[in-house]
């Protein structure tokens, strides 16, 4: 078998940032799939399955309610090595094209307050796992660390 585009990169050098995971053509409409790589892989601890939760609830929430993409959002998610996200939106977009939107979108987690958007029985199939505390330091963290001063190793995988 050969092996997907994700477990070809170079993960002992690929930093926390903002990268097209990859480019799918569906019909005539290009879907983009980015990596929101929040920790270093292999180098920091990865995040707990609440706080990943909480980020993923409220992302998905704000997102498809942005006015701009909110009708381009396919996906937003957790890798399962949980160092990061998949955001999949319509449309052949770069790294730096959605650098406002995830800036918008984790300062919605960072200042986030109250009641976290679907986290009830009814709602969700594991609604107690949340941590609204972490995810609002993790959303702070990746702001500080990547989005406020987005750099270009942060922008394109290593090789």
């Amino acid at each position: 078998m050969e092996k997907i585009a994700s477990f070809t990169v170079n993960h002992l050098k690929l930093v926390p940032g903002v990268y097209v995971s990859r480019k799918d053509t569906v019909g005539e409409e290009v879907i983009t799939t980015f990596d929101l790589r929040m920790t270093a892989p292999n180098k920091e601890p990865v995040m707990n399955t609440a706080e990943i939760h909480t980020i993923e609830h409220l992302g998905a929430t704000f997102l498809r309610n942005d006015e701009e993409f909110g009708d381009r959002t396919i996906y937003f998610g957790p890798m399962g090595c949980r160092t990061g996200f998949y955001l999949v939106l319509a449309g052949d977009l770069d790294s730096r094209d959605i650098v406002d939107l995830l800036t918008r979108l984790f300062e919605f987690i960072r200042d986030f307050e109250g009641d976290i958007p679907g986290a009830a029985a009814r709602d969700c199939g594991n609604y107690l796992d949340q941590n609204l505390a972490m995810a609002n330091f993790l959303a702070a963290r990746y702001l500080d660390n990547v989005l406020y001063n987005i750099s270009e190793d942060q922008l394109v995988y290593p090789e």
